[in-house]
Order: structure tokens, then C-alpha cells, then sequence
């Protein structure tokens, strides 16, 4: 069970930080990965890190501005999410993956578990 947190209304330039608690996984074993949803439009993968965290993957948009992390011991995902715009808003999820490549854990298709999404909002 992936369960994310920390989500809410921010103004442009400023910050919020995701957390994706999990249970009933083992958490070291899966590559974490963030996705977002904006209202009428596709999801679309924003980070991942792999098992360690010892690679991390951005979309290129966003790569200089947000920072995906993760805590094995606590088998908990973090997205730090620095600079936020108006265009940012959507629901983000949480997802795990078994794998370790980018093509992999950038596609929402090769993800085995998701959290429920929380709401980012930016104002302008």
C-alpha cells in the first residue's frame, strides 16, 4: 500500500514536499516513481529513483526544480518540489516499480502499486 501526503496550495516560487509512506512492500526492492495529473490531460511521469536511490530520473521540465529522495529504512518516497509554477498543479501519485531503467520507470504502464494522488495547487 502506497500512501502520499503533503500536498496542497502553494504560490508560484514556492515550495511543497511530498511524502509516499508504503506498507506491505519491500520497499528497498522497488524503484519509486512520481506522476502527475492535470484536469483534462494525460499523466505524466515527473521523477523516479531507483531501488537506492543511487540513480534519479527527471522530466526535463521540472528536472532543475524538483528532487526525488528516498528513506529505505523508513520505506518512504519524497518529492521536494522547490519553484513551483502555476502549471505544476495537478494530482501527484506515488508508484513502485520492480525495475531500474529510465524507459521503464518512466513509463506509468511498468509500475505495479499506486498511491491515491494528492492535490498540488500553485497560485499565480
Amino acid at each position: 500500500q502506497l500512501q502520499a501526503s503533503g500536498g496542497g496550495l502553494a504560490q508560484a516560487g514556492g515550495s511543497l514536499r511530498l511524502s509516499c509512506a508504503t506498507s506491505g512492500l519491500r520497499f528497498s526492492l522497488y524503484g519509486m516513481g512520481w506522476f502527475r495529473q492535470a484536469p483534462g490531460k494525460a499523466r505524466e511521469f515527473v521523477a523516479a529513483a531507483t531501488w537506492r536511490g543511487s540513480k534519479t530520473y527527471y522530466l526535463g521540465s521540472i528536472k532543475a526544480r524538483f528532487t526525488i529522495s528516498r528513506d529505505n529504512a523508513k520505506s518512504t518516497a519524497y518529492l521536494q518540489m522547490n519553484s513551483l509554477k502555476p502549471e505544476d498543479t495537478a494530482v501527484y501519485y506515488c508508484a513502485a516499480s520492480p525495475y531500474y531503467d529510465y524507459s521503464r520507470l518512466s513509463s506509468s504502464n511498468e509500475y505495479e502499486h499506486w498511491g491515491q494522488g494528492t492535490q498540488v495547487t500553485v497560485s499565480s
